[in-house]
């Protein structure tokens, strides 16, 4: 079930949690984008606050939102690159997306296998996919006040299983959010106190959310011609060796 596009605007923007989401977010989606230069960018979902930074040096950067979600205009003040799209037929050539990011789009999908052989089309040969998702085991899923508490949680390993089902390589992955999602005075200013401290305490708590880096695998072409094999190439050279045998 996709959220309505003003709820997720209004979080994001207008709300401390929000904000503090997307800080520690954009972070963590930097380490494994640091740039984008000269290549097309696309996110999917609600992915427009974590695009940002790649709207100066990409070649292209596009906000692709699902029709039951809804779409609003994006950046301010900017030429607008949002572009409402079925969920699973986007408006993009083959082949031709160097980066692609999925947020809060997996886990809303009603038809998650679909969606992932659309990420996969659009993909190019080397391209780097982002699929953010809340984390089974985390605080967030389990809280409505925020976009992490709807959909399909995962865990590392049902995520990283679907992908590997998709023609994708799991390359890396990272959990975050480790701040509870509550917006009480103490907790927002303790924030990246206890972000900084996520990976000590990821034996007794696990990050709200998980985000897997993956590459788009490409299988060996099949066709006709490439199941002819010559067992033994040097028999076509007999007769003339024959020839050459006998006696003149």
């Amino acid at each position: 079930m996709h959220l309505d596009v003003q709820d997720l605007r209004n979080f994001y923007y207008r709300s401390a949690l929000g904000r503090a989401v997307q800080k520690t977010l954009r972070e963590e989606l930097r380490k494994c984008w640091p740039e984008a230069k000269g290549q097309t960018v696309v996110g999917f979902g609600f992915a427009v606050p974590f695009l940002r930074p790649y709207l100066e040096d990409a070649r292209r950067v596009t906000a692709l939102m699902p029709g039951p979600q809804g779409v609003i205009a994006w950046p301010q003040g900017m030429p607008n690159v949002s572009v409402l799209c079925e969920e699973t037929l986007w408006p993009l050539e083959t082949g031709h997306v160097d980066k692609l990011l999925v947020m809060h789009g997996l886990e809303a999908s009603e038809r998650p296998a679909d969606l992932l052989e659309e990420c996969w089309r659009v993909l190019g040969p080397g391209g780097s996919a982002l699929f953010v998702v809340p984390n089974r085991a985390g605080l967030w899923s389990r809280s409505d006040r925020t976009p992490f508490g709807f959909g399909r949680p995962y865990s590392q390993s049902q995520l990283e299983s679907q992908l590997k089902a998709h023609s994708f390589l799991p390359e890396r992955h990272l959990h975050t959010l480790y701040q509870p999602p509550s917006t009480r005075r103490f907790w927002r200013k303790t924030a990246s106190m206890w972000e900084h401290l996520g990976g000590s305490l990821s034996m007794i708590a696990a990050g709200g959310v998980l985000i897997v880096q993956a590459s788009k695998r490409v299988h060996a072409p099949r066709g006709p011609g490439l199941k002819v094999k010559v067992r033994k190439p040097l028999e076509a050279l007999q007769p003339a060796a024959s020839a050459q045998a006998k006696p003149v």
